[in-house]
């Protein structure tokens, strides 16, 4: 039986000083009131329901997950004060103690089996349940500690703990039906959730009696500005103090204006293309079409015209940031001659028409970007019919599988971990999912399945090349965030593009 602590002298440290439940921390009392701006709008304020980082971050102004990231990436207690692996297929959680939720109702075992177990009800029909599918059941020990048992060896429960799985409220959830928090938000979080109008703003006031440290900046304020220049006039004019997805074109704006300053860091998101292999009658279907499509697409071009050097070329769906990451499986060559050839052998020499989704507004230059892939592609014929509809829309298409046939999309891995990209992106059981192929399956299994390390790497590695060669996505670039900043907040990006009103200050 294989049993440590999950934190070791960091875990115990943080468990006996200042977080400790049930003993805020004396400070001054919250004053002020900050303003981020992102480029879309919540589809919904349930955390558990959702698979888009903007939603997210509005979210984590309210709740909490068992386990949390720091700013170097590393886990950390959050609802959890520790784990212990009990054996291969059972991990037990001990839970901090004195935390309420916002409607005063106790958090504790009960409410981390409802949270958990909810995500994976078929008529809750969330969106995550890929992400949890290796949970089979959670058994309530006492009421401050869980056991998590797994369907088999499932080595990144801790690392999947610490990205999603928020804590609900289970009497609450009894009382107004699970739809409640599908509109309004009560958790344990640092802020207590004050209204939401939608396409306008997400107001949060800071929660007096917070378990942990409290939050400095008494009131939060999410707003969504699609438009890149009325984002940045949001900044410029005190109207926001934090805006997100700042295109490279305007960087020199921000770094002249002696109020402002740009942050940014290396993301842990990549941008791609995901092409649908699933219709019969589809070009798609054919490897070589694919292979085509990554010939055709000049991303080096692209990055350094539309995204003006920010961003990193990708070979595959994860970045050096994250485990299981391969560096010597190289980019497709961009070539237009080996692109026709390959349509010629496929049975198109003269191309054909396709439909291409694309989103406007959620990344730097997303349509932009999209642009410059459908005119790249019809230099070879492929004719690509570009639509861009509107966020919350076009994340219906895509969990609906009405997108594309090519839809672009960034995938943020915040677990760091290959099994978080692999799963539900390339998994044919998975919602996200426009592949179906049996090797892939095998392979990524198998990865989730063992806890040794080198033979998850190798098996990644596997999966890896054989996405490169079959060419089930158009592979784009690792994304540089790229935020905008006024001087008066103290904050700086992270790589997770985790937006928490708690850690910033007002000097």
């Amino acid at each position: 039986m294989i049993r440590w602590n999950g934190f070791g002298w960091l875990g115990a440290a943080i468990a006996g000083a200042a977080l400790l439940a049930g003993t805020p921390v004396a400070a001054p009392a919250a004053e002020g009131r900050v303003v981020i701006a992102q480029g879309v709008d919540a589809t919904v304020l349930d955390p558990n329901w959702h698979v888009e980082t903007p939603t997210g971050n509005i979210c984590r102004q309210f709740y909490e997950t068992l386990f949390d990231r720091d700013r170097e990436l590393k886990i950390v207690p959050k609802l959890a004060t520790g784990y212990e692996r009990r054996s291969d297929t059972v991990w037990r959680i001990t839970l901090r103690q004195g935390v309420r939720f916002h409607n005063g109702e106790p958090f504790d075992a009960e409410s981390v089996k409802f949270s958990l177990e909810l995500i994976k009800d078929p008529d809750y029909k969330s969106r995550q349940v890929s992400f949890f599918r290796a949970i089979d059941r959670v058994e309530i020990v006492d009421a401050h500690t869980v056991d998590i048992h797994t369907d088999g060896p499932y080595p990144v429960l801790v690392e999947l703990l610490a990205f999603l799985g928020s804590m609900l409220p289970p009497k609450l959830a009894a009382e107004r039906g699970i739809d409640y928090f599908k509109t309004h938000a009560v958790g344990t979080g640092p802020y207590k959730f004050v209204r939401w109008k939608k396409g306008e703003e997400v107001v949060g006031e800071a929660n007096e009696d917070y378990w942990g440290e409290p939050p400095a900046i008494k009131t939060v304020v999410m707003r969504p500005i699609p438009e890149n220049t009325t984002r940045l006039a949001a900044l410029q004019t005190g109207g926001a103090d934090l805006v997100v997805n700042v295109p490279p074109h305007m960087l020199p704006i921000i770094e002249a204006d002696p109020n402002l300053r740009v942050s940014k860091a290396a993301s842990a998101r990549f941008i791609m293309v995901v092409l649908d292999t699933r219709y019969a009658d589809s070009p798609l279907r054919d490897r070589r079409v694919r292979q085509a499509i990554n010939h055709a697409v000049d991303v080096d071009g692209i990055l350094a015209a539309v995204m003006e050097g920010q961003g990193r070329r990708i070979s595959g769906l994860l970045t050096r940031l994250h485990f299981g990451y391969d560096e010597t499986v190289a980019p497709h060559e961009n070539s237009r001659r080996r692109a026709r050839e390959l349509l010629a052998e496929a049975g198109y020499p003269d191309g054909f028409d396709i439909h291409f989704d694309a989103p406007d507004g959620r990344y730097v230059n997303d349509k932009q970007v999209a642009e410059a892939i459908a005119g790249q592609l019809a230099k070879v014929g492929i004719r690509a019919s570009l639509s861009t509809p509107e966020w919350g829309t076009y994340v219906n298409k895509i969990v609906g599988h009405q997108a594309g046939p090519m839809w672009l999309i960034g995938w943020g891995n915040g677990m760091f971990d290959a099994d978080n990209t692999y799963t539900p992106l390339v998994h044919s059981s998975a919602l996200l999912s426009y592949t179906d192929d049996p090797v892939l399956d095998g392979l990524i299994d198998r990865a989730r399945s063992t806890f040794d390390r080198e033979e998850r790497q190798s098996l990644y590695s596997q999966v890896a090349r054989r996405l490169h060669d079959e060419a089930n996505f158009l592979f784009l670039y690792q994304q540089q965030d790229l935020y905008g900043v006024n001087n008066r907040l103290e904050w700086e990006a992270r790589s997770d593009e985790q937006l928490n009103a708690a850690h910033m200050r007002i000097k």
